[in-house]
């Protein structure tokens, strides 16, 4: 019988998948101000498969607080994707601190486990979240109208 090893944190892959996501987050936020959103419309084509929301909860020297979700053609349907990201300033950094309404996110899990949560699901968490901002700003357009002087 073999035995399996304990998963063990992959921190540097962690790091860099947060340093990633504060760089995609930034650029699809831009200048926008405590208490705003940004809407981008995902389209595929022609087509309109919803859009994904960027409203600023909190804005902090070091850091500030982003809450992501999107609607679309499945809302009512099924619980449309909906996280809570702080951004770390000082050390350009982002990170998913609530998913779904489950706050704070182990860096490892034993499994099984009575959430069912996957040995590396921090990381995953992380690494959904630059999926869905890399696809925003590869497919998406901003809904926001520039401003008139």
């Amino acid at each position: 019988m073999t035995q399996r090893s304990a998963y063990v944190t992959d921190l540097r892959t962690l790091q860099s998948e947060c340093t990633a996501n504060y760089i995609r987050l930034t650029r699809l936020l831009g200048e926008l101000e405590e208490g705003e959103s940004r809407e981008v419309e995902l389209l595929n084509g022609e087509r309109r498969l919803g859009a994904l929301r960027l409203h600023v909860e909190e804005l902090a020297p070091y850091t500030s607080i982003i809450r992501v979700s999107q609607e679309g053609i499945l809302d009512g349907v099924i619980d449309s994707p909906r996280m809570r990201v702080h951004l770390y300033h000082d050390v350009r950094m982002a990170e998913v601190t609530d998913f779904q309404r489950r706050r704070h996110f182990d860096g490892r899990y034993r499994y099984p486990n009575a959430h069912m949560h996957q040995p590396d699901e921090k990381l995953q968490i992380n690494r959904f979240l630059g999926e869905w901002l890399d696809h925003g700003l590869a497919h998406g357009h901003s809904l926001d109208l520039p401003q008139l002087p």
